[in-house]
């Protein structure tokens, strides 16, 4: 695996992880928030799953991704197959991606033309914030978040 394949993997991964670990809460723990977060533990998850939607219709179209208008509220079941499925898209699509691809984004109503490098990156980080801030509340409510850091995929990962 290459070092950008690495990363994506990774990222599905620990989305993986977070995503099963919250799929054995009850309503009343899903909907924990705590102060400085994005919001309740649900929110997040679901605002993870709809950035790396539209993320991925930007890397592979070049489009925004358009949410159907009687879209149905997800399930935590619904949302780990939607990330399984975008992270497996990044995984794939990240290698594919030059220095000099842009995709054109309505950035306070000025298109610009954003490298797609950015967007990658922003996957990433996106991700990994908001993923903290669930494990933070997950641990304010007493509940041991997954470690989903990059030394415990290494080894889950059989070293290779």
């Amino acid at each position: 695996m290459d070092t950008i394949e690495t990363i994506f993997s990774h990222d599905l991964w620990a989305n993986l992880r977070l995503f099963e670990a919250c799929s054995g809460l009850t309503d009343e723990q899903l909907d924990a928030s705590i102060a400085g977060v994005f919001g309740s533990i649900r929110d997040t998850l679901l605002h993870i799953v709809r950035a790396e939607q539209g993320y991925f219709s930007r890397i592979s179209t070049g489009k925004r991704f358009h949410y159907p208008e009687d879209d149905a509220p997800m399930s935590i079941s619904d949302m780990l197959a939607t990330v399984k499925i975008t992270g497996a898209g990044f995984i794939e699509w990240a290698t594919k991606v030059k220095e000099s691809d842009t995709v054109q984004i309505d950035w306070d109503g000025t298109p610009r033309d954003v490298p797609k490098t950015i967007i990658l990156n922003q996957v990433i980080n996106h991700a990994t914030e908001h993923r903290s801030q669930i494990m933070s509340i997950l641990t304010q409510i007493g509940i041991e978040p997954p470690d989903v850091s990059s030394w415990t995929y290494f080894d889950e990962m059989g070293n290779q």
